[in-house]
């Protein structure tokens, strides 16, 4: 009896975890337009030596909008429909993920900053506003920090400033080393059920990489809004280090929040960019 009551307890616990592991991980959204596949929107460009996709919407003052490691467009999906009202919204599958090449066996976040800044060269863009996540608002600093005229403001969401567990939350850590280890045994099988070649080198970047120092966070010349969910992947001290240092910046923590707030909380989290984008940047002070 005991064994069966176990056995209940551990499907049911299953089942509750799968149900919160789908509501907080929206890996396949659909849209009515078809973002990251979308030919009325797409183009390529050869930038830095390689291929690269990005799809383009609505018009005013351009905004790059630059997804995670695992993401591509269509994650960017719910940022794509609401700030292509307001903005020409720029959205690059960036190198090795969706439609663009690799072509590199050692990705850094430096290579792709640097594709990211020749493809506004392509698009005659001088400046424009980002919105990153993830390694996206890594790659959104280090565009404020190598590169501070031309990015205007700057919303980081889930970024790290370095890859070890005084940044990351230790399973956060786990789970990229052994996706990493996974990936390594899957090449030496020979395996081909997956791109784990691409795997492998997305996972060891994230393992080893940003090395980004604080002193560097004071080149960004740009209003940075630094955002986390309060359950992210990244502890929230580390979160408000990069705050802090930061000469331009505004903090938010998200309540209830988690690493996938642009998607499980995309109302509050496109309306409280919106407004960080559109009004003039200021530091009030409590003090009286």
């Amino acid at each position: 009896m005991k064994t069966y009551i176990i056995l209940g307890l551990i499907i049911g616990l299953a089942i509750l975890i799968s149900k919160q592991t789908t509501a907080q991980h929206p890996s396949e959204i659909a849209f009515d337009i078809p973002f990251g596949d979308n030919p009325e929107a797409g183009q390529y460009t050869i930038v830095n030596g390689t291929r690269l996709y990005y799809e383009t919407y609505g018009k005013g003052k351009p905004l790059m909008l630059i997804h995670g490691n695992l993401g591509d467009i269509n994650k960017m999906g719910y940022q794509i429909s609401y700030f292509s009202k307001h903005y020409w919204v720029i959205v690059p599958d960036c190198r090795g993920r969706g439609k663009s090449d690799m072509n590199t066996d050692s990705l850094t976040f430096d290579l792709i900053t640097e594709d990211l800044i020749a493809l506004m060269e392509s698009l005659n863009i001088n400046s424009c506003n980002i919105i990153g996540w993830s390694d996206g608002g890594i790659i959104g600093l280090l565009m404020g920090i190598n590169f501070p005229g031309r990015v205007g403001k700057i919303v980081s969401m889930g970024a790290n400033l370095w890859p070890d567990t005084t940044a990351l939350l230790p399973w956060t850590k786990n789970w990229i080393v052994n996706t990493k280890l996974e990936a390594n045994k899957m090449i030496n099988a020979n395996d081909t059920s997956s791109d784990w070649h691409t795997i492998y080198q997305l996972m060891n970047m994230m393992d080893k990489q940003p090395n980004i120092e604080l002193k560097e966070l004071k080149k960004i010349q740009s209003p940075v809004l630094v955002v986390a969910g309060d359950k992210d992947l990244v502890r929230d001290e580390h979160t408000v280090l990069m705050y802090q240092n930061i000469p331009n910046a505004h903090l938010w923590i998200i309540p209830g929040g988690t690493h996938f707030a642009p998607t499980v909380q995309h109302e509050l989290f496109n309306e409280t960019i919106y407004r960080f984008l559109r009004e003039p940047f200021n530091r009030p002070d409590s003090k009286f």
